[in-house]
């Protein structure tokens, strides 16, 4: 399979939900409405959006004529350590190396900036996921990781 990494295009917004909703069971539980995938993409777009990238099969390759959108990764650097999002793979297109090489595109990215260190997490129960990214030489870090929901800032009176 013949795959193209490129920058995110606005283009690509319903093709990303569509395999995000596929990919995170997590974005259809109501409960979470952090896991809301269109708030996701313009969050991505308001802060660091060169960070945001999607695999496409490239026009031509076998039952693709229009270049699908099969893959998404986002990442982002603070300065301090890098960060990845989001990696999600379409579940027909898993076992070329696509998730492989969106990893490997994002890192390469994250080091142009210069960051040092690249962390990312992922949920305990994911046994299939975490064995991907140990198979890319990603290890546990001897901390716990903290978490806190903050309120939506109030509208403004105006």
């Amino acid at each position: 399979m013949t795959v193209t990494i490129r920058p995110f295009a606005q283009a690509d917004t319903d093709a990303v939900i569509a395999l995000w909703l596929q990919a995170f069971p997590e974005y259809q539980d109501t409960s979470r409405p952090h896991r809301d995938p269109r708030l996701s993409i313009a969050n991505k777009l308001g802060t660091q959006p060169e960070l945001f990238f999607v695999a496409t099969r490239s026009k031509g390759d076998e039952g693709n004529e229009d270049g699908a959108l099969v893959g998404t990764v986002m990442a982002g650097y603070d300065g301090h350590r890098g960060w990845l999002y989001s990696l999600a793979v379409d579940p027909l297109a898993r076992r070329f190396g696509i998730g492989t090489r969106l990893v490997r595109h994002a890192e390469a990215a994250l080091a142009m900036l210069g960051c040092p260190k690249l962390n990312l997490q992922v949920l305990h129960d994911k046994a299939d996921v975490l064995a991907f990214y140990e198979s890319l030489g990603y290890r546990a870090d001897a901390v716990v990781s903290l978490g806190k929901r903050l309120a939506p800032p109030a509208c403004a009176n105006v």
